[in-house]
């Protein structure tokens, strides 16, 4: 595999994986579950229904400029 294939792929890998999640999550709630989600600096639990509860609040996102790396102490 090449170096311009390898950064094809890289390229593509945010939208897949966007469309990967909103599936999964999609069908969680189809199947009669809740699932937990981040807006913002809360931390929320959304229903089947439409109902949310915030469970937790949290630090707010990091804005992070792409091809960043970020080291974890």
């Amino acid at each position: 595999m090449s170096e311009q294939d390898i950064q094809t792929l890289e390229s593509q890998f945010p939208a897949i994986s966007g469309r990967a999640f909103a599936a999964a999550r999609q069908r969680v709630l189809a199947s009669g579950q809740s699932v937990l989600q981040t807006e913002g600096s809360r931390l929320v639990r959304e229903y089947p229904d439409g109902r949310k509860e915030v469970v937790k609040h949290i630090e707010p996102p990091i804005l992070v400029k792409s091809g960043t790396i970020l080291t974890i102490p």
